[in-house]
């Protein structure tokens, strides 16, 4: 394919915003990709998107973005509980896909909509394209040429705080100003597994691989939050803590809590007989990688971001970089090591550590996935 992707932007809240739409106006764009549609059933917000990016055609439901001849890829924006079945129409329209993070809400969903899409001939891009970090490669390189020696453990996960209220696309009273976090608190999707410990979950798994067996506790800490005034009840859990098993006595401290970091966010710690790698260090100095002594940080110098540095200039660089992977895949033909078949193995960690909070049984995992050896060309 060698003309510009028609791109839809399904949803036109926070990483609608900042994730896609502010990228693909840029000029760097043009000829590669453009928003051709977008929606939001929030009255307004599409209408508003479009007057302020210059897209064509404002809707007010996913089916008529499905249903646009111009649209050739969707991204995905909107709450994780709408992905599965907004997945499943994209693909019956024939349109390709990137998920932002989570994909699904189950491993289930996940499977099922890699089998249509391979079925119909559709690509599936899977936020977050963790190992594209060139940090995580060296991170990977040193674990499997045992500069750690006999790896013991390793911790990964994230707080859920209250930064979603804060956000500038909350904070005003336009249609793309006030838009209201508070699925972030409640089921089916919701909460700081799903929303902050999955970037350290494709992380530790992109580096350690495959998790075989989990066993956690969970619960709601936080029974109500407030937004502009008004408190919403809270039911998704907020305070998680996993035990993960990679086999070989590996094994991993997993959490989404509603408070406390042990780690950079994204970037668990490994510890080792020889040696431990603490976030982005290795044994105490700073990995190194190319642009790090230019001041570039490890998402600045992912593929895309690298060629187009406009873009990290902006927020939420990560997920164009995401989108792009499947942007070149549907140009080039050159798949993505962002995979959704490793989004569902993390989303399977997800839900049977839930599973296993609620039964109080160690849970084993179906699912798997594999990365290239050299993560470095893939990417």
């Amino acid at each position: 394919m060698s003309q510009s992707v028609g791109i839809g932007i399904i949803g036109c809240g926070s990483i609608g915003i900042r994730g896609a739409l502010d990228h693909f106006v840029l000029e760097d764009m043009k000829g590669i990709a453009h928003v051709a549609a977008c929606c939001d059933p929030v009255d307004g917000r599409a209408d508003a998107a479009a007057a302020k990016y210059g897209v064509p055609n404002a809707y007010r439901t996913e089916d008529e973005v499905f249903a646009d001849p111009s649209v050739d890829a969707v991204i995905i924006c909107s709450p994780i509980g709408l992905h599965y079945d907004q997945g499943v129409k994209a693909i019956e329209a024939g349109k390709h896909i990137h998920f932002n993070k989570t994909m699904t809400v189950t491993s289930g969903e996940a499977t099922d909509l890699i089998a249509r899409a391979a079925a119909k001939g559709v690509n599936i891009v899977a936020s977050p394209g963790q190992m594209l970090r060139p940090t995580n490669h060296k991170i990977r390189e040193a674990i499997l040429s045992g500069q750690l020696g006999k790896l013991s453990w390793a911790v990964a996960g994230a707080a859920f705080g209250s930064y979603h209220e804060g956000e500038s696309v909350r904070t005003g009273d336009s249609p793309l100003t006030n838009i209201n976090p508070s699925w972030y608190w409640r089921k089916p999707g919701g909460g700081p597994l799903y929303d902050m410990t999955v970037y350290a979950l494709h992380s530790l798994t992109g580096v350690l691989g495959p998790v075989k067996r989990v066993t956690a506790m969970s619960g709601v800490g936080i029974k109500q939050r407030e937004f502009k005034g008004e408190m919403y009840d809270c039911d998704a859990d907020d305070n998680t803590v996993i035990l993960a098993d990679f086999g070989d006595n590996v094994f991993s401290f997993i959490h989404g809590t509603f408070a406390g970091m042990v780690s950079e966010f994204g970037q668990p710690s490994y510890f080792g007989e020889k040696g431990t790698i603490v976030g982005t260090k290795l044994n105490g100095e700073p990995i190194d990688y190319p642009g790090r002594s230019e001041g570039l940080s490890p998402l600045q110098v992912t593929p895309h971001v690298k060629a187009f540095p406009a873009h990290g200039q902006l927020g939420e660089h990560h997920v164009w970089e995401d989108s792009m992977q499947l942007v070149r895949w549907i140009r080039e033909g050159k798949p993505s090591i962002v995979t959704a078949e490793h989004a569902a193995h993390v989303i399977e960690i997800i839900e049977a550590g839930y599973k296993a909070a609620e039964t109080g049984q160690v849970q084993t995992l179906a699912t798997s996935f594999s990365l290239p050896a050299d993560l470095t060309d893939a990417a």
